[in-house]
């Protein structure tokens, strides 16, 4: 990343090589919309180049970066379609409804969802932000967070318990 952040493309293009076959298959299990993928890709890849230099992880967490500015990318790109009446587009032998987490990632989330999640303390936020909508596992939200692990596992309890409590 520092590399990257020097305005080395090499460095990049290897970060591309080594990455966009993990990072479109991800992208693809959330969305059925090629072109929103497509554009989602650009998006974060563009986002690594211009912000490589405020990368602050350790090695192993530029994975985690990555997936975190393409899922938010993402979610992006799912309220913007939600705000012109628009759902995703669904190839035609998947007439399914979507999925629960497309509806969560493009804004349909209830009321009271929004106000327990507010509630709940940011530290809170970011590990269900982490491992709900980015799908990352608990060692990949500790190495994102900077966390040690076991403190991932109890921050992410306790919100479920919080946010439980709250919509019942």
């Amino acid at each position: 990343m520092r590399r990257i952040a020097g305005g080395d493309r090499r460095a990049f293009d290897e970060l591309y090589r080594r990455t966009s076959p993990w990072l479109l298959a991800r992208l693809r299990r959330r969305c059925a919309d090629d072109d929103v993928v497509a554009d989602v890709m650009q998006e974060t890849y563009l986002a690594v180049w211009r912000a490589a230099g405020s990368f602050a992880g350790n090695e192993g967490s530029a994975v985690g970066w990555l997936w975190t500015i393409a899922a938010h990318r993402l979610v992006d790109a799912f309220r913007r379609r939600a705000r012109h009446n628009e759902l995703p587009a669904v190839p035609l032998a998947e007439t399914v409804a979507p999925a629960a987490e497309d509806e969560v990632l493009a804004g349909r989330v209830g009321q009271e969802l929004e106000q327990a999640l507010l509630v709940l303390p940011p530290e809170a936020r970011q590990v269900l932000r982490a491992m709900v909508l980015d799908g990352l596992s608990v060692r990949e939200t500790s190495v994102l967070l900077g966390v040690p692990e076991n403190t991932v596992k109890t921050r992410a309890r306790r919100a479920r318990l919080a946010l439980r409590e709250a919509l019942s």
